[in-house]
């Protein structure tokens, strides 16, 4: 049976869900190894890889907690975290990333072409895993959620290296890059579930935590040793992803202010000492704390469910361990 990737931290989290929980968390892996190894060695090499390097598995975790039934979810939390991989692997063609968790991408070991057909080949399959399920309305959950991504990653190129992002243009862009795959793994898990009258509520959850994900991901960037978080520190700043953390720490230091964002003025070797500028200017407790305001939502919207009290804890668990972890 495959390993679970479920980190430290989470682990209270499948503890509180009981046996059966950790049961379809190792049927997930085993169905994530058959469909990464099943399309020529190619291709499987590099997706094997890419699902070899781990993660948190959060989002088939949540399928599962947000479902009052569990096999009949299995495919649409196989299908989540097949989609998730599938814009890491696209991600890294973009960014050009050479480390991804630590491990040399897809990109630096296969150059752009392998790297966008794993890419393709990860998305197609998690459709192809969601279509097992006979619902449409879950397909369509997972559609909207794709388009999200699409266009939150259309903002983050728009915005690149740009002085003028604003609070509230970051917050909406991280809502469509990350928060909208969270929404549809909640929504999905209940609509297959056998709860989809709550698939609102707890869409609504998994879009707060979502937030809270990526803020606390952005805190990282800045603060995150590199042994932990898998890549230097100042990643975002070097191929021109502007940040929380950026936009506050500049309107209290007037030399990030006067900084230059373009990628010619912020290579590597400067992304250390912008971070320690950040850093210092107290923008990472301003970021942090508007994390813990989107986990205190994410619990507010299970306000007046009808949960075993061992899944309420567990969703619990997974909000407060979005904001807790080192990586």
């Amino acid at each position: 049976m495959a390993a679970l990737s479920t980190p430290a931290e989470l682990a209270p989290v499948l503890e509180a869900g009981g046996v059966e929980l950790s049961r379809l968390m190792h049927r997930t892996e085993s169905r994530l190894a058959e469909v990464a190894e099943g399309h020529g060695a190619n291709l499987a090499g590099h997706a094997a890889g890419t699902l070899a390097a781990g993660g948190k598995r959060l989002r088939p975790l949540l399928v599962f907690l947000c479902a009052a039934q569990g096999p009949p979810t299995l495919p649409a939390a196989v299908a989540v975290e097949l989609l998730h991989m599938a814009t890491l692997v696209h991600d890294d063609v973009l960014d050009r990333a050479e480390l991804r968790r630590g491990r040399p991408t897809v990109f630096s070991e296969g150059g752009r072409e392998a790297a966008t057909a794993t890419g393709d080949l990860l998305f197609s399959r998690a459709f192809a895993e969601l279509t097992a399920t006979g619902s449409a309305d879950a397909v369509r959950v997972l559609s909207m959620a794709s388009e999200g991504l699409v266009r939150g990653e259309l903002m983050q190129r728009a915005d690149a290296w740009s002085a003028d992002v604003t609070p509230e243009r970051y917050l909406e862009r991280c809502r469509l890059k990350t928060a909208t795959l969270f929404e549809a793994a909640c929504r999905m898990g209940a609509l297959l579930g056998g709860e989809p009258a709550a698939a609102e509520a707890l869409g609504r959850f998994g879009e707060r935590i979502g937030l809270a994900f990526q803020l606390l991901d952005d805190v990282l960037d800045v603060s995150g040793p590199p042994e932990r978080t898998g890549k230097p520190r100042g990643a975002d700043l070097v191929d021109g992803t502007v940040t929380l953390p950026l936009i506050i720490a500049r309107t209290r230091d007037p030399e990030l202010a006067e900084l230059d964002l373009r990628q010619a003025a912020i290579g590597p070797a400067r992304a250390a000492a912008v971070c320690d500028h950040i850093a210092t200017s107290g923008a990472l407790g301003e970021v942090r704390a508007e994390a813990f305001h989107q986990v205190a939502e994410a619990k507010a919207a299970l306000t007046g469910l009808e949960l075993p009290d061992s899944r309420r804890r567990a969703l619990n668990l997974v909000a407060d361990g979005v904001v807790e972890r080192h990586a």
